[in-house]
């Protein structure tokens, strides 16, 4: 049985999209882009350290570097965890001391209603944590492994991407029909991944300004010298380069530190941030929407439609998964 080329195209077609798909619901979201970055990072070293080292070795020398910068990264991050764990350990309640004292500090500059539900005492709060948890102990159960299983889907992720990465790609031409095809649809859903990741860099960068401003400038111009402002800084950029939840937690560590300074700063920076955000949301419709050729309204609705059907996974997936399909849109000459 003959298939047409038509045909051969729709079946890739198919199979990737329906790949794509499987991931939200499968929980493999992050292991798809796990291995695309390392894909792509690897495409991108290649060139750069092949006038040092020539041929198929300086792939080999991008995944090694990539794999130690990998490596680094998780063990200064568990040893962070492990000493976070002992200092509590030999210090237990310190962090709760401190905790204390910022409701104290705080406790005067509250209307009355809200003072009401602040802990009296550092052994109330104790008692309050200790019902939350055993309220909650099975939801935190799921949250762990969660966690785990994004932890194990990235790893692995990270070790697909680059071992594709150093597969030799065949000629096209000796390729069979359908490979060729499925060959021809992953190349535009890289693409369409390399152009996110480029907008997301200039998302970053811009919510980066903004804070750096409201930090640096605008704080101290009402006599507020926020503590650590050029680390929160930096870790705004470095947060902002994960879609959605960076600016979620780079925001959180803003007004923690402004916590610490008095209730009124905090509340101050949480809202400014999110007036920010929300006219960020449109400038990165734009931004993205720029670099794939789409109206700023057609990703909005693209995030808007996959966040109601995957919930937040899909706010993450939709500007990938529309690029990709505007690609195929137009490489079809159907827009």
């Amino acid at each position: 049985m003959t298939f047409t080329p038509r045909q051969i195209t729709l079946a890739s077609l198919l199979i990737v999209v329906a790949g794509l798909l499987l991931a939200l619901p499968l929980k493999l979201l992050p292991s798809l882009l796990a291995g695309l970055l390392v894909f792509e990072l690897v495409n991108m070293l290649t060139p750069r350290l092949q006038p040092l080292i020539a041929g198929q070795r300086a792939r080999w020398l991008a995944v090694a570097l990539l794999g130690t910068l990998v490596v680094s990264t998780l063990t200064l991050l568990i040893a962070g965890a492990f000493s976070f764990l002992l200092h509590e350990a030999e210090n237990p309640g310190a962090s709760l001391d401190k905790f204390m004292a910022l409701v104290e500090r705080a406790r005067g500059q509250l209307p009355p209603f809200i003072d009401a539900y602040l802990p009296a005492s550092a052994a109330e709060f104790k008692v309050a944590i200790g019902d939350w948890l055993k309220s909650h102990l099975s939801e935190l159960q799921l949250v762990g492994k969660g966690m785990a299983h994004m932890f194990v889907t990235l790893l692995i992720g990270m070790i697909l991407g680059a071992i594709v990465a150093l597969q030799r790609i065949p000629d096209v031409s000796r390729r069979k029909p359908l490979a060729a095809a499925l060959f021809e649809r992953l190349s535009l859903l890289v693409q369409a991944f390399r152009n996110i990741v480029f907008a997301q860099i200039k998302i970053s960068l811009l919510n980066t300004v903004f804070t750096g401003i409201f930090l640096a400038v605008v704080l101290p111009l009402f006599g507020v010298h926020l503590p650590l402002t050029k680390t929160l800084i930096v870790l705004t950029f470095l947060l902002g380069l994960l879609p959605v939840i960076g600016n979620l937690m780079s925001n959180t560590l803003i007004t923690i530190v402004g916590l610490s300074l008095s209730i009124w700063v905090a509340m101050a920076a949480l809202g400014y941030l999110i007036v920010i955000h929300k006219v960020e949301y449109f400038l990165n419709a734009r931004i993205v929407g720029g670099q794939i050729s789409a109206k700023a309204w057609e990703l909005l609705l693209a995030m808007l439609v996959f966040e109601a059907a995957f919930g937040l996974p899909g706010v993450v997936a939709g500007p990938i998964y529309y690029a990709y399909l505007k690609s195929e849109l137009k490489r079809a000459e159907l827009v």
